[in-house]
């Protein structure tokens, strides 16, 4: 399918499908991603469409820039060799301009997705059919919401949507994959989905949000006393024995700290996954290219590094993604990927801190149940019946479990009470 383009119902446009992302112009591709860091000065009368428009329809999201793709790829993270064939689409008309963009790999497992179909393919595979080829939109490794049907600015947004759709479903025939899952997409690009055809299933993630807090303990203000007291204890015992914390980000990001960081990252992620999914070549391409788009908490004692975690830094949105330590110290963890996270959104005045996949456990440190959302398209017939009528009691099951977890929220009950 390299380089194919497939027709579409305007004369005009095509699909075009690549198997490496370098394939796409980068200037392209992040118009259609990350439209307003395409202008640097948005808030001038000249830019294409006034500033507060731009920024809050479409914040910054590293993770479906140019760069972090063909990082993943380039370091032999996500490619056909790990089971992530990249086969990206571009809505294209006759001129090559690009109008709209998905990122998209043929599978041939589920592993590093954090939307859990395991199941579905095993009940296929018990009853003769055959799961594997599937579609997969997303961003490896990386369960942070995101757009994935990507329109350039300008464009009328539902017919770009309609094409890629379309687009997506014979892309499926032509591989005779099973299914296309589009995963950690906003709710308005889900809820289109499913009007055209798509399932549409929820999970769960705990956000921090930012509600105008000026320091950590104006937001600590704002919960229960007992919750304070505990958060205030975990953050004192986490820097005993002479632990200190270090944000890294820019020039900071040596080659010799990411060694370090590499290490704490396999030594966690061999116990948590049994093999970790990202290579060390990730990490220096990420630091030569995106290093103004990183933060790494770091901790040192008695002279060396002993943990660490890192974060990508999007307009609105502080993303964590993986920690890793080879020294272990009570509610470290908890310091580093929550608490941190939180001080550095407090001070860049971030919206809000997404800190990565499950975890009850945040609830207690401010971090609340938000509802995240994924679209299925299943091309045998009664597979899709079976997995319908399952996701329907999944969907109520979520709704439930929301509601039960904010009602445990640590807030002070007279602030939630005011509002």
């Amino acid at each position: 399918m390299r380089g194919k383009s497939v027709s579409m119902t305007a004369p005009n446009l095509h699909i075009r499908v690549v198997t490496k992302i370098s394939e796409i112009a980068a200037p392209a591709w992040d118009a259609c991603a990350n439209p307003a860091s395409q202008d640097p000065f948005p808030h001038l009368e000249t830019a294409r469409e006034p500033a507060h428009i731009l920024i809050e329809e479409f914040p910054y999201n590293p993770f479906v820039s140019h760069d972090f793709l063909r990082i993943l790829e380039e370091s032999g993270s996500a490619t056909a060799r790990t089971g992530w064939q990249p086969q990206h689409l571009t809505l294209e008309d006759q001129s090559g301009h690009v109008l709209g963009a998905v990122p998209c790999y043929l599978k041939s497992h589920s592993r590093g997705e954090y939307v859990f179909d395991r199941g579905w393919a095993e009940a296929y595979e018990r009853a003769g059919g055959q799961y594997y080829p599937k579609l997969q939109v997303s961003v490896p490794f990386t369960p942070a919401t995101g757009p994935r049907l990507l329109v350039r600015p300008g464009e009328a947004v539902e017919p770009v949507r309609s094409a890629l759709t379309a687009g997506l479903v014979e892309l499926c025939r032509r591989h005779e994959a099973s299914s296309v899952h589009v995963t950690f997409m906003p709710e308005g690009e889900c809820r289109f989905l499913a009007d055209n055809g798509f399932l549409h299933r929820t999970d769960q993630q705990f956000h921090w949000l930012n509600e105008g807090y000026a320091t950590f303990d104006a937001f600590l203000e704002a919960l229960s006393a007992r919750k304070r007291k505990t958060i205030r204890r975990e953050r004192r015992d986490a820097l005993e024995n002479g632990v200190t914390v270090h944000w890294l980000t820019g020039s900071d990001l040596t080659e010799e700290v990411w060694d370090t960081f590499f290490e704490f990252y396999m030594e966690t992620g061999s116990r948590k996954w049994g093999r970790p999914y990202l290579t060390r070549q990730f990490y220096s391409l990420i630091g030569e290219r995106m290093a103004d788009k990183v933060l790494l908490v770091m901790a040192r004692r008695a002279g060396r590094w002993i943990a660490g975690a890192i974060n990508f830094i999007g307009s609105e949105t502080l993303f964590g993604r993986h920690w890793g330590a080879v020294e272990h110290h009570p509610f470290l963890h908890f310091e580093l990927c929550y608490y941190q996270a939180i001080d550095f959104a407090i001070a860049r005045k971030l919206k809000r801190v997404e800190a990565g996949a499950q975890g009850e456990h945040k609830l207690a440190r401010g971090y609340m149940p938000t509802t995240t959302h994924s679209a299925h398209y299943i091309a045998d017939p009664g597979l899709r019946r079976a997995i319908a009528d399952y996701l329907v009691r999944e969907r109520a099951y979520v709704d439930a479990a929301g509601e039960e977890l904010a009602a445990a929220a640590p807030f002070r009950k007279d602030l939630v009470e005011q509002e």
